[in-house]
């Protein structure tokens, strides 16, 4: 049972944010949530010396520092009382025990077959969706999922996976991308445009191939726009990308402005202070919508700003080793790419259950462990 939660633990983890993404299965999902918790932090204490050997990892000691920074951060400005706060602690830091582990004792099966059983999954989503509501342009489509973000979030990510897929792609997989582009943009969500260019820059780079594949995106554009849609590219042609977002980033700056050294605290994250908003603005403004400013909200300019100095130090060093590469250290990087662009307007890097900072902080962790194994002959 233990071996079998130590392997697979980020598969059930990840899966589950897609069941807590669906309404009708919210509550049991969490509570899958909280058995795993509470089984892998047992896990965890029976086997302290192959976990430490782990955790103590050169390849994943970053997320060890980030464990180490919450746990100081806790101990000098919370008190036992905040239960909240050591409820995100003890979360954050099996998560970041649930990774590395699943990585160390897994690593084939995460290299080979764990992102194609994750298409599987959103397959199954978008087929039960498309069965209960197969309108996809009566407004922003959310399917069987409570957000259309969200939605939007599962299609990119499978969408990547089989558009960056080297060998074997069948037919049966090309029209999977498309179903899931074309419901991505469905969606509405304005990051799915990010998602479209980032895509076709890793598959084909800055080529004649992709100069073309731009003025058909462009007529393409200029098209849809003139309909009457709420899809990714309407939406951005009316607001652009960040025009509702700018409302949100003054009241976290401001909210920053109340603890910038200290910060709002661990149980504070991607948080915004309702005291300051006005009141015809509060059904408008309920967080940051920008991972950065959520760290620096959470932790404060100082450990905030390390924090954030550690994660682009990191991501720097493994585009800059795996630029080249193709395959799934390719579509490991889309993933770690995407998410520090969409964490512009959106509250990534900071959450416990949302799918694609899971996802983030996973490929980070398996791309230091892969490049590990390659500097090391392993």
């Amino acid at each position: 049972m233990i071996k079998f939660l130590f392997k697979y633990a980020t598969v059930i983890f990840v899966f589950n944010t897609v069941l807590l993404a669906i309404e009708s299965t919210k509550f049991f999902a969490y509570q899958i949530f909280l058995v795993l918790m509470v089984l892998f932090a047992f896990s965890l204490l029976i086997n302290p010396n192959q976990v430490k050997n782990i955790l103590f990892h050169k390849a994943f000691r970053f997320l060890l520092i980030l464990n180490i920074i919450n746990l100081v951060y806790f101990l000098l400005f919370h008190s036992i009382n905040d239960i909240k706060a050591i409820e995100y602690l003890l979360a954050r830091a099996i998560q970041f025990s649930i990774i590395p582990i699943s990585i160390y004792v897994n690593y084939d099966y995460y290299k080979e077959r764990f992102l194609y059983h994750l298409v599987y999954l959103v397959t199954l989503v978008i087929f039960l969706s498309l069965f209960i509501d197969i309108d996809l342009f009566s407004g922003r489509y959310s399917g069987i999922i409570w957000n259309p973000n969200m939605l939007s979030s599962f299609t990119v990510a499978a969408a990547a996976i089989l558009f960056l897929k080297e060998k074997n792609k069948t037919g049966f997989d090309k029209f999977l991308v498309l179903v899931f582009l074309l419901i991505s943009f469905a969606t509405g969500s304005r990051s799915v445009l990010i998602a479209f260019v980032l895509l076709f820059l890793f598959k084909y780079g800055f080529s004649n191939r992709n100069i073309l594949y731009a003025f058909i995106a462009l007529a393409g554009y200029f098209f849809i726009i003139n309909l009457d849609l709420n899809t990714s590219i309407n939406r951005f042609s009316r607001q652009g990308l960040f025009n509702d977002r700018l409302l949100q980033y003054h009241y976290a700056y401001e909210t920053i402005l109340q603890n910038p050294i200290v910060g709002a605290g661990l149980d504070k994250y991607a948080y915004i202070n309702s005291d300051l908003v006005p009141h015809y603005l509060k059904h408008k403004i309920i967080s940051a919508h920008n991972g950065y400013l959520a760290i620096l909200t959470q932790y404060g300019l100082i450990i905030g700003s390390y924090i954030l100095f550690l994660i682009f130090k990191h991501c720097f060093l493994l585009i800059n080793w795996f630029r080249k590469y193709s395959g799934i250290e390719r579509t490991y990087l889309f993933i770690i790419v995407y998410a520090l662009f969409t964490s512009l307007y959106e509250s990534l890097l900071t959450g416990i259950n949302e799918f694609h900072t899971i996802l983030f902080w996973f490929s980070i962790a398996f791309l230091s462990y892969s490049k590990f194994k390659k500097e090391n002959g392993v």
